[in-house]
């Protein structure tokens, strides 16, 4: 670790045991921060990214108002002399639940997405100040530059003629949407379970803001791998009742521009992982059926 235990004042004048986090995706440098007492999880990144840490740890205090359970902030700063900055926050104890559900019941799994379903409602209630542009033009352009990368891609989707003609005529559906705060990441690898129940939500550092049925996007994608049961509680935790039609319009749309983005994204990032996203993607179209089905086929295989 490139930062002395005195840098931090929270830490100062305690004996530590530091183990670094090698688990996710993220940048960032983690580690879990032992004092014989209590443990805190410590996040290290480059200055250059310093603005946007800061509001991911606005965010958290406003996690902190908002009674989500999730990591407390405990202290932020920079070292320029290591052109590094850390944040400071408390740490969950338990396992992922894409580690844990697999050895839960399905009526356990079904519950720990329900309740996830309620801190992530809960997430949603944090509002963005008004904006000068709109989710609809915000995720309109960046899907237009997800399009323009995959034209020159050499890897290609099945019917993704069709698809692409399906969003086009479903755009629509993003005007006029709320612009919540979301986590961006929400799926059971970014959940800790505890004796078999949902202990936190982690990794905001992801964050947006949008379109709160934009969250479930990776529901879809990853968590349905793990557990239906969970999926399924995931979404009755969120809504309190049957999610109505407009929801599966939009949860159809933005699972059918993920196809284009994930191929994109997945070629910068780890394009040894391509065969992997490719499979996933063809899962999500049998889903719905080349796009013919606005709700998945997975939503009706379990009722609680």
């Amino acid at each position: 670790m490139n930062i002395q235990q005195h840098e931090i004042a929270f830490l100062r004048n305690k004996e530590l045991v530091i183990k670094p986090i090698y688990k996710g995706y993220s940048e960032d440098r983690k580690f879990v921060v032992e004092d014989g007492q209590n443990k805190y999880l410590l996040r290290t990144f480059d200055s250059i990214h310093i603005e946007q840490k800061q509001l991911e740890y606005a965010a958290l205090s406003e996690m902190k108002r908002l009674s989500v359970k999730c990591s407390r902030p405990l202290e932020f700063g920079t070292i320029p002399s290591k052109g590094i900055g850390y944040m400071l926050l408390t740490y969950i104890e338990g396992r992922d639940a894409l580690e844990e559900l697999p050895s839960c019941s399905s009526s356990e799994q079904y519950q720990v997405g329900f309740e996830a379903g309620e801190e992530l409602r809960k997430i949603h209630l944090y509002t963005k100040p008004a904006a000068a542009s709109t989710w609809y033009e915000d995720k309109l352009k960046k899907h237009q530059r997800y399009m323009e990368k995959y034209r020159f891609s050499s890897v290609r989707i099945p019917y993704d003629t069709a698809i692409a003609s399906f969003i086009e005529d479903h755009l629509a559906l993003m005007k006029h949407r709320p612009n919540v705060f979301q986590h961006d990441d929400f799926h059971a690898g970014n959940l800790i379970m505890q004796e078999k129940r949902l202990a936190g939500v982690i990794d905001f550092n992801r964050f947006d803001w949008g379109d709160p049925d934009h969250e479930f996007l990776k529901l879809g994608m990853f968590s349905v791998e793990t557990s239906v049961p969970f999926s399924i509680g995931l979404i009755r935790g969120y809504f309190k009742q049957e999610p109505d039609e407009l929801f599966w319009k939009r949860y159809a749309l933005y699972q059918a521009m993920c196809m284009f983005s994930s191929i994109v994204w997945i070629q910068q990032v780890k394009p040894e992982e391509t065969e992997q996203m490719l499979e996933r993607l063809n899962r999500v179209i049998e889903d719905h059926h080349g796009f013919e089905y606005m709700r998945p086929n997975w939503y009706s295989e379990y009722s609680e």
